[in-house]
């Protein structure tokens, strides 16, 4: 096993990046459904076009809000366009 020595500074100064880190992951925890995701974020998530976003927020399907040209969508209402277009498996069981 290799030791690694570091100095009074470096130690605190790690501790403190991990403290940040601990805190946001924290904050995302808490409550996912009141996230905002801007729309390089949601298309990314949804593996869509911009074309695509734009004409699900023109159709109604997705709800979001803009703020000059920023257009944010909130996760609840990503994660209620995905359970209202959710398709249960069929059953592969045939009866003969």
């Amino acid at each position: 096993m290799e030791a690694i020595i570091l100095s009074a500074q470096q130690y605190k100064e790690l501790v403190n990046r991990l403290d940040a880190l601990n805190k946001r992951l924290e904050e995302k925890q808490k409550s996912p459904n009141d996230t905002f995701l801007d729309n390089q974020e949601f298309l990314q998530l949804m593996n869509i076009s911009k074309r695509t976003a734009q004409s699900w927020r023109d159709e109604g399907k997705v709800s979001f809000s803009q703020i000059g040209s920023k257009i944010y969508y909130r996760m609840s209402d990503v994660q209620k366009l995905l359970d209202k277009n959710y398709k249960a498996a069929f059953s592969n069981k045939r009866k003969y």
